[in-house]
């Protein structure tokens, strides 16, 4: 995948990570079928863009090298 679009997809699921973030910030402490929802979505988005970013740096340094 080109450098491009790799630091465009970080780009958006950080986004999403502070939305979702937000959303449940705002969201009381009960436990509502929609706040379960909203936390399983932000974990995924976590661990794809975390993952995205991995991909990222290791193309960044063979670039490099």
């Amino acid at each position: 995948m080109p450098i491009r679009y790799l630091a465009q997809e970080l780009y958006r699921l950080s986004r999403r990570v502070e939305e979702l973030e937000k959303t449940l910030a705002a969201l009381t402490q009960t436990t509502s079928p929609e706040r379960s929802r909203l936390e399983a979505e932000l974990l995924q988005t976590r661990q794809e863009r975390d993952h995205i970013r991995t991909v990222l740096e290791a193309k960044k340094e063979k670039v490099v090298v």
